[in-house]
């Protein structure tokens, strides 16, 4: 088991570093902190509020019952893994922001994103592409600005998605 997690963080090591060899990953982090703003907590009760405001209910309260599952499990998943960010884990490298906690396994703004994507796209499916391409953005924002492994951001994405399934199909 520790040979196939240690493969398994040799290719995720490559991968980041492909990425941060970007020609124009300087321009790709200006962006990438505008798309990972965008996913930022707060964001997310204005939506539920507004969802709750023109009686969409059900939905807000899969929002935030599920908000409150996916937090639970990221923080469980946080401190058992306590996996090092990109910065701690790699010699001579440097990440473009201040994460806001210390470990990097799962990531908590793709999970939210996912989360956001799947949960709106149930009852507004007309804007699901735009919110999962959204929602990928953020993803890859997070490893462009140096604080995630690409695992981390694909567990986030699951994460996100299989707590608002679990959420929709309990509560709609």
């Amino acid at each position: 088991m520790m040979n196939i997690l240690q493969n398994i963080h040799a290719i995720d090591v490559h991968a980041f570093s492909w990425c941060m060899a970007r020609k124009h990953r300087i321009g790709l982090a200006r962006i990438s902190r505008a798309v990972s703003f965008s996913a930022d907590g707060p964001l997310y009760g204005v939506i539920a509020v507004l969802l709750w405001i023109f009686e969409y209910q059900a939905l807000a309260s899969v929002m935030l019952l599920g908000f409150l599952l996916e937090r639970a499990l990221y923080l469980i998943l946080k401190r058992g893994f306590k996996r090092n960010r990109p910065e701690d884990a790699l010699d001579n490298f440097k990440s473009f922001i201040v994460p806001s906690d210390q470990f990097s396994f799962p990531s908590g703004h793709t999970s939210g994103a996912f989360f956001v994507a799947y949960c709106l796209t149930e009852v507004f499916p007309d804007v699901g592409l735009y919110l999962y391409v959204w929602a990928t953005q953020v993803g890859l924002s997070r490893i462009f600005l140096g604080v995630h492994f690409p695992t981390d951001t694909v567990m986030g994405a699951l994460l996100g998605s299989g707590c608002a399934a679990l959420m929709i199909g309990v509560l709609m």
